[in-house]
């Protein structure tokens, strides 16, 4: 089996995929002070749990915008898998040309959900991905990723209206009963929520419009099933975009390992 590792700045989702489908994915915080002992304990345990054998890993991909994270990611491949991971960098062939003023400044995630997503639905296209940061990330008619658009997360804009305002209160992110809130929870949840629907049909078009051709439009990340029920703007829901990346890179940088086919 195949472990993928996507660590992002608020959480590192370990995944494990037997060449058929996904066969169990687990989420922790991202801290890059824990150690690969602290991860081996947990990661092996929920394996095990599953029903499954950390024996049967005999590959692994790590892909992580965070740095620090990395070595400790590494060791608990090397000592407790028995495996040595490929790291997803530009040492890598990922078998698309980007087309951006500076390749080495693009976030390794953003270049997994464009691999992914030229894989499986075509472009041209624009994936937007719920995490940390709202990215918009283009792919061409070509399959060449085009750059794409970069802003505040929606729990990052969340916890900074709380912190800037001393009587806003910490609210969960979800979709209001109304838009207009006659207290004030209903009231933030209303301008976040539907503030989020708006700058995303915004830019997307704003992306459409200058690309001049219709395009596909593919949301990922963990609250793109919660924003896509207040748009009709999403032609796909592809939770595990970013670790469907990670999988076809390895497989493309694996002689043994054939690329799955689109669908």
């Amino acid at each position: 089996m195949l472990l993928v590792v996507d660590a992002g700045n608020t959480n590192i989702v370990f995944a494990v995929h037997d060449g058929r489908e996904w066969r169990g994915a687990w989420r922790i915080s991202t801290n890059d002070q824990r150690t690969s002992d602290e991860y081996a304990a947990w990661l092996l345990a929920l394996i095990d749990r599953s029903g499954l054998s950390p024996r049967c890993v005999t590959r692994a991909i790590i892909g992580t915008v965070v740095p620090a994270a990395l070595y400790h990611l590494r060791r608990l491949c090397r000592e407790w898998l028995d495996v040595e991971p490929l790291i997803a960098n530009t040492a890598l062939e990922w078998g698309y040309p980007l087309k951006v003023d500076t390749p080495s400044e693009v976030g390794v995630d953003r270049r997994l959900n464009g691999l992914a997503a030229q894989h499986f639905f075509g472009g041209p296209l624009v994936v937007v991905d719920f995490g940390t940061a709202t990215t918009f990330d283009v792919v061409d008619e070509e399959g060449a990723f085009c750059g794409g658009a970069i802003a505040p997360g929606v729990n990052l804009s969340l916890e900074a209206l709380h912190q800037a305002a001393a009587r806003l209160p910490r609210i969960s992110v979800g979709r209001p009963s109304s838009a207009i809130g006659r207290n004030t929870s209903v009231a933030m949840r209303s301008g976040l929520f539907w503030g989020y629907v708006g700058l995303v049909e915004g830019i997307v078009s704003r992306i459409a419009l200058e690309m001049a051709t219709p395009i596909k439009v593919i949301a990922t990340g963990g609250l793109a099933p919660l924003f896509s029920e207040g748009t009709d703007l999403f032609q796909h829901v592809a939770p595990t975009l970013t670790l469907d990346g990670l999988r076809l890179l390895a497989a493309r940088n694996d002689p043994g390992e054939l690329i799955p086919a689109p669908g």
